[in-house]
């Protein structure tokens, strides 16, 4: 008779793990792509769509924009949804092959990252930030411009520094300066900064407010933050790689506005549109968004408009 209790133990026991593998099993997976500076509010909104349906894993995989795009194009990897930090990077190397569509959904602005410990910290301002960065003893840090657009803003927010502050040549040492410091995408860096490796980053507003790190703020004309200065933003260029191998494009420096889309291989469309449509609504993934320190850009104008899906269209407006 003493083997009849660990014997129902065990039964109870074997259940309870088949039906939580069997659970498991059943679940749909929805594989994400994202900007790195996506990485704190898609993770919390992961979270809260997998609450609302709890048959679904949402699977995240954050990198720089467009090596999130060639991961698509390049080495044919399937995902459901793209968000970039920049809605070119789609416009540019996914539509019309890869992608259909294009919803602009948030803003976000250019800062210099720091702590307590970089050199010069208690000294740094507005008027002097660029000549603490190009000091012997400050090392800094930014992502690689053919990778992540954060890399490319970093240089034509230097490009528009030159013009502002009315030094010639200004960009060209920056961009000649701590060059071993270049990784693949901005969220890279944070670790060199916190290992005290590297003094200051150039990275974006929000994801130093998500990891509470000290901040300077850049003037409008060269933080590519504002709509109202599109024109100004665009007198300065960078030249990185296209579409093809050994194609070279230009971008023009442009107010920053990330975008989202389905790949036209997505393995799951339908539920990719339910999680899109739980990121952009106001009151569910949008607030974390701006809770996480950007702004909302819905509904903003599509080029794309006629191909958005119906369900969607409400986050976007057509160009008259």
């Amino acid at each position: 008779m003493n083997f009849i209790k660990p014997l129902i133990l065990y039964i109870l026991t074997s259940f309870i793990l088949f039906m939580s593998c069997n659970q498991k099993n059943s679940q749909q997976k929805l594989i994400i792509f994202h900007a790195g500076s996506l990485s704190v509010p898609f993770k919390l909104i992961a979270k809260e769509f997998e609450k609302e349906n709890p048959n679904v894993k949402v699977m995240l995989e954050a990198d720089g924009s467009r090596k999130c795009a060639r991961k698509i194009t390049d080495l044919d990897k399937k995902c459901d949804v793209m968000a970039s930090a920049d809605y070119t990077v789609i416009n540019e190397l996914l539509i019309p092959e890869y992608a259909k569509w294009n919803i602009k959904f948030a803003s976000n602005e250019m800062t210099i990252v720091y702590h307590e410990g970089s050199n010069y910290s208690e000294e740094i301002n507005t008027n002097n930030w660029y000549e603490i960065l190009l000091k012997d003893d400050v090392a800094f840090g930014r992502s690689d411009p053919n990778s992540d657009p954060c890399g490319y803003r970093a240089v034509l927010t230097c490009k528009l520094a030159e013009q502002y502050y009315g030094i010639t040549g200004l960009a060209d040492k920056f961009s000649s300066k701590d060059r071993n410091y270049i990784r693949p995408k901005e969220t890279d860096l944070l670790a060199l900064l916190e290992s005290n490796s590297i003094d200051y980053i150039f990275l974006y507003r929000s994801v130093a407010q998500q990891h509470r790190l000290k901040f300077l703020t850049l003037p409008d004309s060269i933080n590519l933050k504002l709509q109202a200065l599109k024109d100004h933003y665009a007198n300065a260029s960078i030249e990185i790689t296209g579409k093809k191998p050994g194609e070279i494009i230009t971008k023009t420096g442009a107010p920053m506005v990330y975008g989202i889309t389905i790949p036209n291989n997505a393995p799951n469309p339908k539920l990719a549109e339910k999680f899109i449509k739980f990121v952009l609504e106001k009151e569910k993934g949008m607030s974390i968004i701006e809770e996480k320190g950007q702004a909302s850009l819905i509904p903003s104008t599509s080029e794309t408009y006629n191909n958005i899906p119906e369900t969607l269209k409400i986050f976007a407006k057509k160009i008259d």
